[in-house]
Formats: structure tokens, C-alpha cells, sequence
């Protein structure tokens, strides 16, 4: 069992497009797998935003479990539902699995122990789960085209990144200031 996880850790690192591709890897464990690969991944996080600013281990756990979902969800709706190719049938559950094997580049944070490599690991594993996203998306889906998996994925960030900045300046707005 922690053998086949590691060898899922691996492959998505890789970028192995097999791992999406093999049914033995979307078994009854898979989801399990999943999700621990991203409470890892938020965990490692946390590590490394922690040589900068202090950040909540726990709370970036459960962060890292919600921006799976909402991922997937997104990745979903706009490749399965709204532009999906003919032979694009896929339940949910298993584009929640591939969203979260994609993100096994993200437990690389767990070295960015010095402030000076934190900036550069971090801006290497987003841009490497950004890519284990498209390979994901373009083989769970079954697309015939890297640019319509990366248009799937890209849309999916600009979703997020729009609600996630509404969210923050709805906040800001909430905030006690003194207007002078």
C-alpha cells in the first residue's frame, strides 16, 4: 500500500502520463492517496512560508483540502460540461483524484527551509503542478489537444484567482479604516 503511493508521488513528479492513464491507480485507495498528497502539500507549504512568516500548519492542511476540491470542481464543469470532447466521460471523483495526484510536486516545499530558497521552490512547484494539472486534465478527459487542456486548466485558475482576490478585497472592505 505505501509502496504504490510512494510510486503515485513519483510519477506525478515525473509528469508520467501513465498515472492518469492506468486504471490500478483510481482504485478504492485512490481518493485516500489523494487526499493525502494535498494535506502533504499544504503542510509543505506552510513549512515553507514559515522561514518568512509564521502560518498555521493545520489551517493550510484544510486550506490545501478546499482548493482540491474547488480545482476539481472547476476542472470538471468547464472540460466535462462545458467543453468536453466526444469521448469525454468521466465521473467526478475521478477528476478529483487526478487534481490531487497532480499536486505531488508541491511536497518538494518540504526543502525550503532557508528564506532565500523559499521564493524559487515555490515558483518551481506551482509551475510544475500547473503542468501535472494539464497532463492530468488532458488524460482523465480524454482530449485530443494540449492547448484544450491547458485552456481547461488555465480558465480554472482564472476562476479561482478572481474569486479568491473578490474574497480578499471583500475582506479588505470589512476592515476597520480610518478614512481621512
Amino acid at each position: 500500500m505505501f509502496g504504490e503511493f510512494l510510486s503515485i508521488i513519483f510519477k506525478s513528479i515525473k509528469l508520467d502520463k501513465t498515472l492518469y492513464s492506468d486504471n490500478n491507480h483510481f482504485g478504492e485507495a485512490s481518493i485516500y492517496f489523494a487526499g493525502l498528497i494535498m494535506i502533504l502539500d499544504g503542510i509543505a507549504g506552510a513549512v515553507a512560508a514559515n522561514t518568512i512568516i509564521k502560518t498555521g500548519i493545520a489551517m493550510s492542511g484544510l486550506t490545501a483540502m478546499f482548493t482540491w476540491v474547488v480545482w476539481a470542481i472547476f476542472i470538471y464543469v468547464i472540460g466535462v460540461k462545458l467543453f468536453p470532447d466526444k469521448q469525454t466521460k468521466v465521473p467526478f471523483k475521478k477528476v478529483l483524484t487526478a487534481v490531487g495526484y497532480a499536486h505531488a510536486p508541491g511536497l518538494i516545499r518540504f526543502f525550503a527551509v532557508t528564506p532565500e530558497l523559499m521564493i524559487p521552490i515555490i515558483f518551481l512547484t506551482q509551475f510544475w503542478i500547473f503542468a501535472g494539472l494539464i497532463i492530468s486534465t488532458k488524460q482523465i478527459l480524454n482530449l485530443k489537444s494540449n492547448l484544450k487542456s491547458f485552456g481547461v486548466v488555465f480558465l480554472s485558475f482564472l476562476i479561482i484567482a478572481f474569486l479568491s482576490i473578490s474574497f480578499v478585497m471583500s475582506r479588505m472592505n470589512a476592515l476597520p479604516v480610518n478614512n481621512i
